[in-house]
């Protein structure tokens, strides 16, 4: 994981960045940003970054798509992530534990 502290506004006329992570898993990276709106409230700016090879040869180019996240939604954010995490695991569990009956 990379991280850095402070970014400038960028060329593309972003919020000033005020912390960010980076989250490299695959083709994707995904940038979790702290920014300020007008109002001087922070929020939460997620970005899935994805590495597009065309097949044609032209230049390689990053398709992104953005969830912005305010103060006020984070608990329930938080609250449905870790419920759709624990259901997936489980899910994960079942499917393994039905595939090891089957060797067996």
């Amino acid at each position: 994981m990379e991280e850095s502290m402070k970014k400038t506004q960028g060329e593309s006329g972003d919020k000033e960045i005020l912390y960010s992570k980076a989250i490299k898993a695959g083709k994707r990276i995904y940038y979790l940003d702290v920014k300020k709106n007008q109002k001087e409230d922070l929020f939460l700016a997620i970005t899935e970054s994805k590495k597009i090879q065309s097949k044609d040869g032209s230049p390689l180019s990053f398709e992104k798509h953005k969830i912005f996240l305010y103060k006020e939604d984070f608990d329930k954010f938080v609250e449905g992530i870790q419920d759709i995490i624990r259901y997936i695991r489980k899910q994960n569990e079942a499917t393994a534990g039905e595939a090891q009956t089957k060797k067996g």
